[in-house]
């Protein structure tokens, strides 16, 4: 009978990630698909009521570590707890949120406890006793089905491909875990955090739509003259009203590198496709982007596609998107964004 293990992490407020409820679903799954055992571990601020949270989720078992050493994300001290954790549970898969803070510890704790760690899994299968893991490769462009027959086996599980799991709170009686923090691991401190306003933040991933902005704001208009400050006030106010995410193609953020007069707020960060990052958003909304193949590599994990293009023979009118509008993208976000105020 497999012993899969659930280790999650609470933020700052003591409550669960959206990536941490997300994994209990991929290891409850996984866990009914092979008849085995699961046990829910939370590491973090205020874990044992975090574990009350998920109670209703089937664990035969809840672990905590809650020291005040774990409340911040720090190498040293989580991965020792993971270690703790890991092996309270005598645990043989440990299915963790791919986050930043998991990212950065388990391995070493994955090589404390003698096992093997594959990172960014996006699917998780039980068969006839057998564990089958999915992840992407080649930039996202091949998929790999894989099995290890090492134990224990840690698999971090990528954000948003899994629902978040949802149930009943309840006493969850989680069991202390009793970790030896030394002085020397806590060490590092977090002194505070430096974040963007709320609306200087273009990067959301929660958010319901991606919109994306291509090259061609930053061409010649119908005019004959580039206005790229309009551009940049129209696209900011969009994003505000729409509370989307902002994407951009690769061409774009190029231009600043070579000198040309692009949008101020734009960076690598930003950019969607082959050599960019590949969002998973319900809806996409691309404009002035021809939606050629590079940039449409970081779209296939959109469930619906649009795109605005003045050309109606451009890559997204060739079968990449669900729904082209041949239309001057200026116009249309003038009066998107003109309804989108309108709304109380």
């Amino acid at each position: 009978m497999a012993k899969i293990f659930a280790l999650l992490h609470t933020q700052a407020d003591g409550s669960f990630p959206k990536a941490s409820l997300e994994t209990l679903a991929a290891a409850v799954n996984l866990n009914t698909q092979l008849g085995g055992t699961l046990t829910v571990g939370v590491l973090g601020l205020n874990a044992a009521a975090a574990a009350d949270a998920v109670a209703g989720c089937g664990a035969a078992a809840f672990l905590a570590v809650g020291d005040q050493a774990v409340s911040q994300p720090r190498y040293a001290t989580d991965a020792a707890a993971a270690t703790a954790l890991i092996q309270a549970a005598g645990a043989e898969l440990v299915v963790a949120p791919n986050t930043s803070r998991f990212a950065r510890c388990l391995p070493g704790a994955a090589h404390r406890v003698g096992a093997q760690i594959d990172t960014h899994i996006v699917a998780l299968c039980g068969e006839g006793g057998a564990v089958h893991a999915q992840r992407w490769f080649y930039r996202q462009r091949i998929l790999g089905s894989f099995s290890r027959p090492a134990r224990p086996w840690l698999l971090l599980v990528d954000g948003g491909v899994n629902p978040a799991w949802q149930g009943a709170a309840g006493a969850a009686n989680a069991r202390p875990v009793a970790v030896a923090f030394t002085a020397e691991e806590q060490r590092t401190t977090v002194k505070g955090v430096q974040a963007p306003a709320a609306d200087a933040q273009t990067i959301r991933p929660d958010a319901a739509l991606l919109f994306v902005a291509g090259a061609g704001w930053t061409k010649k208009q119908k005019d004959g003259q580039a206005h790229i400050g309009e551009a940049g006030v129209l696209i900011q106010a969009f994003l505000r009203n729409a509370k989307a995410s902002l994407g951009s193609s690769k061409s774009l953020v190029d231009i600043r590198s070579e000198g040309q007069d692009t949008l101020n707020f734009m960076s690598h960060m930003n950019q969607v496709g082959q050599t960019g990052s590949t969002p998973r958003h319900p809806k996409g909304l691309s404009t002035c982007c021809h939606g050629e193949e590079p940039h449409v590599v970081g779209w296939r994990f959109i469930n619906e596609r649009r795109a605005v293009n003045l050309d109606p023979n451009c890559g997204w009118a060739q079968g990449k998107a669900d729904v082209v509008y041949v239309a001057d993208a200026f116009e249309v976000l003038n009066k998107v964004t003109a309804m989108l105020t309108a709304v109380p």
